[in-house]
């Protein structure tokens, strides 16, 4: 503080404020810029107003974050001119900033893969992770780019903090000072609990995630209005759900009823299919978005994109597969219980909400009442992401993971094992359980760093994303694997299901809509008995749990949030998420945004798939609206009253 020029106080602590607000929009002009292919339908007037509401919600983030700050910057005593304890104010500036500006950077990058701002749910996600520095180092450096922007930011806050130094006011004695100290604390203290909140009217709510809908014209321009700090401030510790009552209860079962009945009775079951029963092996794969697939996208690049899937398209050709599949979710988190259990993890991720401990269906629960044997594989260090405790809530009998795998020179160095090696562990372990059996297996190696062991270095097409040659490493393991499996006895009485958990950044403009952002692959293949196609009918991860139960005859009632696909018609299928803020509802071929109270946003998917035209106030489509609502107000009653499971002696989790 040597050189530093001397000013009042009170304009030198508007100027660091004003600083760091400056910053957080050059944050917010830096994470449009690198996502802005994914906002081509922004228009330069909504941009303005973007810019005027992200003031709002910066405003409240700087104050909270610097509320320390302020208070001891504001004592009315002049012990804090000392250099000590202005030294200590620099630091509790910087490093409180540091972390906050960190926080907004971070996204810029993270934004893609998951197309929202990241929320307090971040820390529940990786509190599992046992590699978490690994992590963050390879993010460091792969995105450099990112870092130096960080680096940047930082050294100009430093170097503005540093540029002046405040001097006290002009009064002879220190109770003058200290009397004016006080009224200014006040009236500061006032100000700011006015910016926190968002407003200083007494009806004034403090401004939410939701408020930022009032700046855009699109649900996915929300993430530009918010910025990461105060989208994890706003989330820490709070309730997720709050009940709603859009129906009577007699009205919302006839409209909407999770709950699913058998076909035929139990007795049938038992008597005619008990040793029919077929093996069950899903496989989940990680980041496998539908556009990547060639088989899938035979219209892409005027008929003439190969994607990067080469077995996996032979596969489908063999499969009932979609080619209109949605993901429930963006995150791996999110897929496991939509796919296993039927629940959609809608507003915040299941795993890591205060309802994780409900019980629920899972696939590996009401398999083992008709005598499955089950367990889950993922070659993750045990308890990754949370996938240990989950799969035990959802029933599996066995967890097998890196421990198990029990060979670290096939670890990637990251992640966990190969996917090569551990899906030839994955065919072989099955040899030694009991027929009929459920197994899982979730990949990873086609995953953030991208890389591929290195044997293999050069031997899949690069592609344009570096995603493509993992892929392309994990379609070989996959083929590996099926090669393995088809030698193994019980291969020709077993229903393989392959999905994927979510997408991951997009390359066509065809996928950077909000509907196909969430695109993933389908498919159910049994050799000699499911007839191939391809439907274009809609599907989901939720309706993985009723289709394989309605294949198999299941004989009792049990509790999932989506369609039975072998019997739902057409103009009963529909697919749910959440998408900023706002849950998104495909329903025929129209997508709709509603944000709770309201419908935002209505999309004509046929005529216009890159959803560039809003007809809410054009077209109304009160039966999907009425069908949106009645599967919201389920699923949050449920949720919160802990029925999101069938009990079969005497079903006293569902009334």
């Amino acid at each position: 503080m040597k050189h530093s020029k001397e000013g009042n106080e009170y304009f030198i602590l508007l100027f660091r404020f004003g600083l760091i607000m400056l910053l957080y929009t050059i944050c917010r002009l830096a994470f449009y810029f690198f996502n802005s292919d994914l906002f081509e339908n922004l228009s330069f007037q909504t941009f303005k107003r973007i810019l005027y509401g992200g003031l709002r919600f910066d405003l409240s983030a700087v104050l909270y974050i610097n509320s320390l700050y302020l208070l001891l910057y504001l004592i009315p005593f002049k012990i804090k001119f000392r250099i000590g304890y202005q030294n200590f104010l620099k630091w509790l500036f910087i490093v409180t900033n540091a972390i906050g500006l960190a926080a907004n950077v971070s996204d810029i990058i993270y934004y893609r893969f998951t197309l929202k701002r990241t929320t307090a749910s971040v820390f529940k996600i990786f509190s599992h992770e046992e590699n978490l520095l690994l992590l963050w180092g390879r993010f460091l450096v792969d995105y450099w780019y990112a870092t130096l922007l960080w680096l940047v930011l930082i050294g100009v806050m430093v170097w503005g903090y540093s540029r002046f130094k405040p001097r006290p006011m002009g009064f002879r004695n220190r109770w003058q000072y200290s009397m004016v100290g006080i009224l200014f604390l006040a009236i500061i203290g006032g100000l700011t609990i006015g910016g926190m909140r968002g407003g200083f009217r007494h009806s004034t709510r403090p401004i939410n995630i939701s408020n930022a809908a009032q700046y855009v014209e699109r649900p996915e321009e929300i993430p530009i209005v918010l910025n990461t700090p105060f989208a994890i401030l706003r989330t820490f510790d709070k309730s997720t759900f709050q009940e709603v009552k859009y129906f009577s209860s007699e009205e919302l079962d006839s409209i909407f009823s999770p709950v699913h009945y058998p076909k035929r009775s139990a007795s049938f079951n038992q008597h005619i299919i008990q040793e029919k029963r077929p093996n069950i092996v899903l496989i989940i794969l990680e980041s496998f978005g539908r556009e990547h697939i060639g088989a899938l996208n035979k219209n892409l690049e005027d008929g003439n994109y190969k994607g990067y899937t080469p077995f996996l398209d032979s596969l489908i050709a063999q499969s009932w597969a979609f080619n209109r599949a949605y993901a429930n979710g963006r995150k791996s988190i999110d897929a496991l219980p939509s796919i296993v259990a039927s629940v959609p993890s809608l507003v915040q991720p299941y795993i890591v909400s205060e309802y994780a401990n409900n019980r629920i269906n899972g696939m590996a629960h009401l398999l083992k009442k008709i005598g499955y044997e089950t367990a889950f594989y993922h070659g993750a260090p045990n308890g990754s992401m949370g996938f240990l405790a989950f799969t035990k809530m959802a029933g599996y009998d066995q967890y097998l993971g890196k421990n198990e795998f029990n060979n670290d020179g096939e670890f990637d160095g990251i992640w966990g094992i190969w996917d090569e090696p551990f899906f030839q562990f994955f065919a072989q372990d099955m040899n030694r359980l009991n027929e009929p059996f459920f197994t899982t297996i979730f990949s990873l190696s086609s995953h953030h760093p991208f890389k591929v062991p290195e044997k293999y270095e050069g031997v899949f097409p690069e592609g344009p994303l570096p995603l493509h040659k993992c892929m392309g490493y994990t379609d070989m393991a996959l083929r590996r694997f099926f090669e393995s499996a088809a030698k193994a006895p019980w291969f020709k009485n077993t229903l393989f299901i392959i999905t994927a958990d979510h997408c991951t950044i997009p390359f066509h403009e065809e996928y950077k809509t909000p509907v196909e952002s969430f695109a993933i692959p389908i498919l159910f293949y049994k050799p000699d008995e499911i007839e191939p196609r391809m439907d274009n009918s809609l599907a989901q991860q939720t309706d993985i749990l009723p289709t394989v139960m309605s294949f198999i005859d299941y004989p009792y009632p049990f509790v999932a949030f989506g369609n039975d696909l072998w019997s739902a018609k057409n103009n009963k299928r529909f697919v749910i998420n959440y998408f900023n803020e706002s849950f998104q509802f495909l329903y025929e071929n129209y997508a709709l945004y509603f944000d709770g109270k309201n419908v935002t946003g209505i999309y004509d998917l046929e005529h216009d798939p890159l959803q560039k035209h809003n007809l809410i106030g054009q077209v109304d489509k009160p039966s999907a609206e009425k069908l949106l609502k009645a599967v919201i107000q389920q699923y949050i009653s449920r949720m919160i009253n802990d029925r999101l499971a069938w009990n079969v002696e005497g079903n006293k989790h569902d009334h």
